[in-house]
């Protein structure tokens, strides 16, 4: 009798741990889907707001997608270096820091300085709102040529016209990398603007 209490009673702590187990994994999805304020906050952190704040506004743009770009791109570390080169906050090559610097109405700074990251955001912004620009007004697209490059964005586009299609961004765009990169900052920007909306003030 004894052996067999134990049995019973080692099954029962092992049914309560998997039930235990098993709520949290579905409070976790549950939360991980609703996605409230604070759960936006904890994953999605915020630092510089108020160099994205005044420039994202100077370059028409929303304070909460240039956070979110921030976010995809360094995960707001000033010091991230990609693999291929690109530096600071907004993972900016110096070609390109190079490129904006001699735009007529170029932001304020020196692209020698990009790691700075009043610079970084300076120039990024001013970049961002660039190829919004370049590819009328679609910010799925600039996402796009901002993560892959405006030369293999033009690439797709044409491969699809050759087809008679259109490309749809991010769903049609053969990288996968910029397919996850445009959905995350899709994804992320209705969230930094409900976890910070008072810190990014209104959109633009």
């Amino acid at each position: 009798m004894a052996r067999r209490r134990r049995r019973r009673s080692g099954g029962r702590r092992i049914l309560g741990l998997l039930l235990l187990v098993a709520s949290l994994v579905a409070l976790g999805l549950a939360v991980h889907q609703g996605k409230p304020s604070w759960y936006a906050r904890w994953w999605y952190p915020l630092e510089h707001d108020r160099a994205i704040n005044r420039d994202a506004r100077l370059n028409g743009l929303d304070p909460a997608l240039v956070a979110a770009v921030v976010w995809r791109e360094s995960d707001y570390d000033p010091q991230a270096v990609s693999p291929k080169g690109a530096v600071g906050l907004m993972q900016l090559l110096p070609s390109t820091a190079r490129f904006i610097e001699s735009q007529d109405d170029s932001p304020p700074g020196n692209a020698r300085d990009i790691r700075d990251p009043e610079v970084n955001i300076s120039y990024g912004s001013w970049y961002l709102r660039h190829l919004i620009d370049l590819h009328d007004g679609s910010v799925p697209a600039a996402l796009a040529a901002y993560n892959a490059g405006p030369e293999n964005l033009r690439k797709w586009r044409a491969d699809a016209t050759s087809k008679g299609t259109e490309l749809r961004v991010p769903e049609d765009v053969p990288f996968a990398e910029t397919r996850e990169y445009v959905t995350d900052v899709l994804d992320a920007w209705p969230l930094y603007r409900q976890a910070y909306g008072e810190r990014l003030g209104p959109a633009s």
